[in-house]
């Protein structure tokens, strides 16, 4: 049998695992612990062990995809140890749990009224109803809560495979419904059946606008509010969020009471990350100054509604972004590319972070690898500068220097 050298079982050791016969693997940690491996792919996590002088005893732990790794390794131990001890590799079949209970809707729907109205901005107060809505009450809503086990989740899971983030997110606000129903006493503890599932793995997207697509953007911008093709307050959220890196939300619904114009400022108080004082460039400022305020509204971007703010910037977006011949740009790359014309121009994380209103220093490192290029520029440059002097008494030195 093979030996999976001095790596243990884990996720991404099985996953690469691929056969022509069957054959099991052992784990190099724990004595006992394996994962059968099929070539049609399939992988099964075993435990084998012996006690007094029996022969060893082959028990199936559970099939990789369905349970993870860490918890087959759990499980294998105390089965290991059960036939150690000479007592069954796994006990008796506990009752079934109770059907009765609270069901996962009712679960929901407390958590949803006493948690996330209670402590939720409005934003996130509606994707967690939204999840909850389409794709947890649909899938789950009329089961008992403590009917549904992992397994279930898993399988949920699964078949949300063609949204992986959205599958994500449906595990994770099912995570929180019996984690809170297990603090309100409503559920025993460790009843979640969330725990352990394999989450998709999410690849953050990076586009940025080169030189050449910001002056492209520019002169359609330009183009636009002439010929009126979009309206002027949407031409002044996109140059806004160009020129502020500020997120769309803050924008949209910012209010001419919250702009100092004086100062330079504007001053938000309600934000994804609190309270947040943005510097306004000349031209920022100059954009604010020329965009047309409209009586009765507060907004700085209204919308068609009267007194609301503009709710769909999408729509201009796209407009602006194919008669620029931008290809593949959302809304919140602006955001990035700001952040990635700062670090060109040599501004250091903490400050692009204080820049975009990071309260979370992991979140501003996100953009460290985009730091490379000017880091290499400054290398030569320095070395350039010291090789002058360094090099100046030797033979061939303007060369070497130049």
């Amino acid at each position: 049998m093979a030996r999976l050298g001095t790596k243990k079982i884990s996720r991404r050791t099985v996953e690469a695992l691929k056969v022509e016969k069957d054959t099991i693997f052992w784990d190099s940690e724990l004595a006992g612990f394996g994962v059968r491996v099929h070539p049609t792919g399939r992988k099964v996590y075993i435990a084998q062990t012996r006690a007094g002088g029996r022969a060893a005893r082959r028990v199936t732990v559970g099939r990789h995809g369905v349970i993870t790794a860490e918890e087959a390794r759990r499980r294998a131990a105390l089965i290991v140890a059960r036939i150690k001890a000479g007592e069954e590799a796994i006990p008796e079949p506990m009752a079934a749990k109770p059907a009765g209970g609270p069901s996962v809707g009712a679960l929901a729907g407390r958590w949803l009224e006493q948690h996330v109205a209670v402590r939720c901005k409005p934003k996130t107060q509606s994707m967690y109803r939204l999840v909850v809505a389409k794709y947890i009450l649909p899938e789950l809503g009329r089961r008992p809560a403590r009917a549904v086990d992992h397994k279930e989740v898993t399988e949920l899971h699964h078949r949300l495979s063609a949204k992986p983030v959205m599958a994500n997110h449906v595990v994770d606000v099912l995570s929180r419904i019996y984690n809170a129903a297990e603090d309100r006493g409503d559920i025993p503890e460790a009843s979640n059946p969330c725990r352990q599932v394999v989450k998709n793995r999410e690849r953050r997207r990076e586009r940025f606008l080169t030189d050449e697509e910001f002056r492209r953007l520019g002169r359609v911008l330009d183009e636009a509010e002439r010929c009126k093709g979009v309206s002027v307050h949407a031409v002044a959220a996109i140059r806004l969020l160009l020129l502020t890196g500020c997120r769309k939300g803050e924008i949209l619904n910012l209010r001419w009471d919250q702009v100092d114009l004086e100062a330079n400022e504007l001053r938000i108080p309600e934000t994804k990350t609190g309270p947040r004082t943005i510097s306004l460039s000349p031209e920022a400022a100059a954009v604010l100054c020329g965009t047309p305020r409209r009586g009765g509204n507060p907004f700085v971007i209204p919308g068609k509604l009267r007194g609301k703010a503009m709710r769909n910037l999408n729509d201009p977006w796209e407009i602006v972004c194919k008669r620029a011949g931008l290809e593949d740009m959302r809304l919140h790359d602006c955001r990035h590319s700001y952040a990635s014309r700062a670090l060109a121009l040599g501004e250091s994380l903490p400050m692009i972070g204080r820049l975009l209103g990071h309260t979370q220093v992991e979140t501003t490192a996100r953009y460290a690898h985009l730091a490379e290029a000017s880091v290499k520029e400054s290398a030569v440059r320095v070395a350039d500068s010291i090789a002058g002097d360094l090099l100046a008494a030797y033979p061939g030195a303007g060369s070497v220097a130049g």
